[in-house]
């Protein structure tokens, strides 16, 4: 299947340093792509370059055309970001946070529907609906932060470091969670510090060093290589 979205010699400089030094990357149609690496390795640059939140060189293609560089228009094209942090409106209720997501959706009958879809893929947020979205726990926040995102009806939806500060089951439960969107056909862009739990459900990975894409392959291959496990994943894999 070919490539939703291509990385072509990306580049994106912060003055004089180079963040991101000429990546190349392909992302699936319909699959999880992984993109791991240490802090500061260069992850989050390269969408908020996809976004159209930094100035970048280099070329984007979406469905085999060229990206545009301006925010509001990825978004409007399919593309959408949910950032490292949550971002939501503490001083909103959890639907008007969910509301928002959808300004690109001119029918209110669809927004509708995507109210329901939200509720139905994260219950919690169905039940806590009309309380302020502030004093939800960290992971309803971020479930709130996701569904926000597919509110805008994406394509592609890319995932900044979901599973930051988040209990360990509370983790399991966002992971499930991103499989599910996988499963209805968005393709999924995933930037995680959680090596293991990153590559063991995408089905394709890359991993960043110092703003070059290193090393990569399938999820499972990934997890079995030498050089991540040493790097990345801490106790030995047997493979």
């Amino acid at each position: 299947m070919p490539a939703i979205l291509e990385v072509r010699g990306l580049k994106v400089r912060y003055g004089v340093h180079e963040a991101v030094c000429g990546v190349d990357m392909a992302f699936e149609e319909g699959k999880i792509t992984a993109i791991i690496g240490s802090n500061g390795a260069g992850k989050t640059t390269i969408i908020n370059a996809i976004s159209g939140a930094v100035r970048r060189e280099g070329k984007i293609l979406y469905q085999g055309a060229p990206l545009t560089d301006k925010a509001n228009r990825v978004v409007r094209r399919g593309i959408v970001q949910v950032p490292e942090g949550r971002k939501i409106f503490p001083g909103l209720s959890v639907e008007e946070n969910l509301r928002l997501g959808a300004y690109t959706v001119k029918s209110n009958r669809e927004i509708e529907r995507l109210l329901r879809e939200q509720y139905r893929m994260f219950p919690r947020l169905g039940e806590r609906r009309k309380q302020d979205a502030g004093t939800l726990s960290g992971g309803e926040q971020q479930m709130l932060a996701i569904g926000r995102g597919l509110m805008a009806l994406p394509r592609v939806i890319m995932l900044d470091e979901p599973s930051l500060g988040l209990a360990p089951v509370i983790v399991t439960d966002v992971f499930n969670n991103i499989r599910r969107i996988r499963d209805e056909g968005i393709t999924v862009i995933l930037v995680e510090q959680n090596a293991k739990k990153s590559l063991g459900i995408c089905d394709y990975g890359y991993v960043i060093e110092n703003g070059k894409a290193v090393i990569e392959g399938t999820g499972a291959e990934l997890l079995c290589n030498e050089e991540v496990k040493n790097a990345y994943l801490g106790a030995a894999r047997e493979c």
